[in-house]
């Protein structure tokens, strides 16, 4: 049994006393990769760090986080491309980039901005990206349309309805990211699960948040995928082992990974 946990923030302060002991647990719990996307360019540092000590455990993913464009996003936007074009072979993917719009819309139209030019950076290097996308469907797409050539994507902590599913299907080769909210007793996530394809769905974390039942309220590790992993598989009705290889061999094929 293997998982891969597409989406971990390890690196945060949440782990300032125990990253290290974070990823042994992950690995102890059967999570054989994890996928480490930046958020600014404070957290750039301690990302690379704590890669280059599980650099076979870990990856990891360049971007600007959609919250954290402000009035300066332009200069923010140009160094993290800097540190992206340094080294690209250094980062599996562009992320975590997109819209958020839930608790502050007066920087719509610089989200969507900066959000195009990621993808743009994405396109050129042909890497996947990983789309943080919280009430901001419809801009999220009309961004995505924008581009004739559409990379490889996974709209991380989806939540959305059968609907969403199919928009997003529908606008190119995109995957989705299923985390603890699935756990949650009032989440209506169980019921679009069968509308996603299989091999179009992945698994993550997005620790330290949304940590699953039991643990929910309380600091997400990615050792605690396998919670989401055994729901997950209930509902779809296979076995844990079925998910995991599925789900595994998918984020390979996002991350366009070969071993």
């Amino acid at each position: 049994m293997s998982l891969f946990d597409t989406h971990a923030h390890l690196y945060l302060p949440e782990f300032e006393e125990d990253a290290t002991s974070a990823v042994d647990r992950a690995i102890e719990a059967g999570v054989s990769r994890l996928m480490l996307p930046n958020v600014d360019l404070n957290t750039v540092e301690p990302l690379i760090e704590l890669h280059k000590k599980y650099p076979d455990s870990t990856l990891m993913a360049m971007g600007l986080h959609p919250t954290e464009i402000g009035e300066s996003y332009r200069d923010d936007l140009a160094k993290i491309k800097n540190i992206l074009y340094s080294a690209p072979d250094d980062f599996k993917a562009v992320g975590e980039i997109g819209i958020d719009l839930y608790w502050d819309k007066s920087f719509r139209k610089e989200q969507m901005e900066a959000f195009g030019e990621q993808v743009r950076w994405a396109v050129e290097l042909d890497k996947p990206v990983i789309i943080h996308c919280r009430e901001g469907l419809d801009e999220t797409l009309e961004v995505l349309n924008g581009f004739d050539s559409k990379p490889k994507a996974v709209f991380h902590s989806f939540g959305g309805t059968s609907e969403d599913v199919r928009r997003i299907l529908g606008t190119g080769d995109f995957y989705f990211g299923i985390n603890g909210i699935v756990t949650f007793k009032n989440s209506k996530l169980r019921e679009t699960l069968p509308a996603i394809p299989i091999d179009r769905l992945v698994l993550e974390t997005d620790s330290p948040y949304l940590a699953p039942v039991p643990y929910r309220g309380k600091r997400n590790e990615s050792a605690y995928i396998v919670k989401t992993a055994r729901i997950v598989a209930d509902t779809l009705g296979i076995t844990f082992d079925e998910l995991a290889g599925i789900t595994t061999t998918n984020a390979k094929n996002l991350f366009c990974l070969t071993d």
